[in-house]
């Protein structure tokens, strides 16, 4: 998952949300020097990938990514269902997604001293392009995968014309992703932090 599902799957408690928002940019074990309440986010956010690996709609739509990107299959099926939770959002969300991605922000901004200093950068960016709402729009996505190339990959690779598969092989990654949420969301949803319901 990316960022729109990450946050969306963490639930409405905001330190749980910012923790699966800012996941990606916390290395090593836990709690990694953060509070306990964004740690419990942040553990979350681990869970949620190790579940979404282990997914056969999420294996299915990996198949789906052609040899030429086969090697950033998950990276690209993670984008892929942003996209597509944007689009289908009223079906998953009673909050408008823009209200929703409103909130984020702000929860994110009220903690960004206790994360680390990069997220905070890619925060700052993401607040100022609306990135959790434009993933509704195709060229949104096309552009995400063209600064992700850029940015958080460091080797030369095929990210930046991603979106092509998607374009290739859309009506499969779409039912794969409505198979998958909400299995997702119920594993979410029941998913406590090691050493109990805290956080």
């Amino acid at each position: 998952m990316n960022f729109l599902a990450h946050a969306w799957l963490a639930g409405d408690r905001p330190a749980r949300r910012v923790g699966g928002l800012a996941g990606d940019f916390v290395k090593g074990p836990l709690p990694a020097g953060l509070p306990a309440d964004l740690a419990a986010g942040v553990a979350l956010h681990r869970a949620i990938d190790s579940f979404s690996e282990s997914h056969p709609a999420f294996a299915a739509s990996r198949s789906r990514v052609g040899p030429s990107r086969r090697r950033y299959a998950g990276v690209l099926v993670d984008m892929f269902y942003d996209h597509l939770l944007a689009l289908h959002w009223d079906r998953f969300c009673e909050q408008p997604l823009a209200e929703f991605s409103a909130d984020t922000y702000r929860m994110a901004e009220m903690r960004l001293a206790d994360l680390p200093a990069v997220f905070g950068e890619v925060h700052r960016r993401m607040r100022s392009a609306d990135w959790l709402t434009a993933y509704r729009e195709p060229e949104a996505l096309a552009d995400a995968l063209a600064r992700m190339a850029r940015h958080r990959i460091r080797r030369a690779n095929p990210l930046a014309d991603g979106f092509e598969e998607f374009a290739a092989s859309r009506a499969g990654f779409e039912a794969d992703f409505l198979h998958f949420m909400p299995d997702a969301l119920v594993f979410a949803r029941r998913w406590q932090p090691p050493g109990g319901p805290g956080g």
